[in-house]
């Protein structure tokens, strides 16, 4: 595959864009300087590694050249000067094709998490929970800001949740969560069971990347908006007024929820936006289904319904089935170190990519 004709492309598009930057009247349109300083960020990585590709080639050239001196103390110093830069190649090529790999439009979005409690009863309740806090602790790793949209407890007293749906505000967040989506297993022994069998259960787990207003139009004509009293963790005070909001979208049959703030107005700004998250998410599972055959191989084909992960108690691990990856270190990833994981599905992802490419 000869990606030269590509990176030159690239660092004429990378030269051009500095100069508009430096253009007067560019620097006076704050909107275009804007998207231009977003391009100019966008090819940096990939002109800088191929700068840096270009600088190691002319020292080959050069280091090849002082090999026809007759000079053999140039000779020697140029043999080891290509025993040190032709390894580097190698690794500089796949880097460079690696960063010339379709990027998934939606990596540098914040995301909305939707946990649910699935097969299992109470049990799956408190796994549900056991994820949240998963998250949460990875979010806190990262020094991401969490927002719970709406929530909804296990009335049994034990705690757990039958449903959580919270945002992650970051810019990348769906980068790294993405391969959450799916169905979540545990086997483990419950709290409430006296006999010590083990029991399995699940949650179901979709992370949505979060909508721009401008790529979702909504009529106000196909909005049903009811408010009514949370039954949320807001305490007393929230239980006092109509707080909570309930949107729903007349032509889909969307409904969104969202009680966690005291004030309705914010409830209902955040309801909002978590409707259209959902109307994209929508969209994005057409397109999806549409390409189906291009989303399967080592990471699934992004069906919510397809079992992605187990957590095994008793033996203290984790198995991710897409790629076969299992990790004994089940305290360590409950309690948010996540990185492993996710580098592996990443890795397997540009695996899958580059497969495709080469045909």
């Amino acid at each position: 595959m000869n990606i030269e004709p590509k990176l030159q492309a690239l660092e004429e598009e990378f030269k051009e864009t500095e100069k508009k930057l430096s253009d007067p009247q560019i620097i006076s349109d704050p909107k275009e300087l804007q998207i231009l300083g977003q391009k100019r960020a966008k090819l940096e990585p990939v002109v800088e590694k191929y700068r840096e590709y270009k600088s190691a080639q002319n020292s080959i050239n050069e280091a090849k050249e002082l090999l026809k001196s007759g000079d053999s103390e140039l000779e020697a110093l140029a043999k080891e000067e290509l025993n040190n830069l032709e390894p580097k190649i190698e690794n500089f090529v796949h880097d460079l094709t690696l960063l010339l790999l379709p990027q998934d439009p939606n990596d540098e979005k914040s995301v909305v998490v939707e946990i649910r409690a699935g097969t299992g009863g109470d049990e799956a309740t408190l796994f549900a929970a056991d994820l949240f806090r998963m998250y949460t602790r990875f979010c806190e790793r990262q020094r991401w800001k969490i927002e719970i949209i709406d929530s909804s407890t296990n009335t049994a007293g034990i705690g757990g949740y039958k449903e959580i749906v919270f945002r992650i505000d970051s810019k990348g967040a769906y980068s790294k969560m993405k391969y959450e989506s799916g169905v979540h297993r545990v086997q483990r022994v419950p709290i409430t069971e006296a006999g010590g069998r083990i029991h399995t259960s699940a949650a179901t787990v979709a992370v949505l990347p979060e909508a721009d207003d401008v790529e979702v139009e909504i009529k106000q004509e196909d909005l049903k908006i009811d408010t009514y009293r949370s039954s949320g963790a807001g305490g007393q005070h929230v239980n006092m007024t109509d707080s909570a909001v309930r949107i729903t979208h007349l032509p889909t049959g969307i409904v969104v929820t969202c009680q966690d703030e005291r004030s309705q107005i914010k409830n209902r700004a955040r309801a909002m936006s978590y409707l259209k998250t959902k109307l994209y998410d929508l969209e994005q599972q057409k397109l999806n289904s549409e390409q189906a055959s291009e989303r399967r191989g080592m990471i699934g084909s992004g069906d919510r319904s397809e079992r992605v992960r187990t957590y095994n108690f008793p033996q203290n691990r984790i198995t991710d089935h897409r790629i076969n990856l299992t990790l004994y270190k089940l305290e360590a990833y409950l309690d948010g170190d996540l990185y492993e994981m996710i580098d592996a599905m990443l890795l397997a992802e540009q695996t899958q990519k580059l497969q495709e490419i080469e045909g």
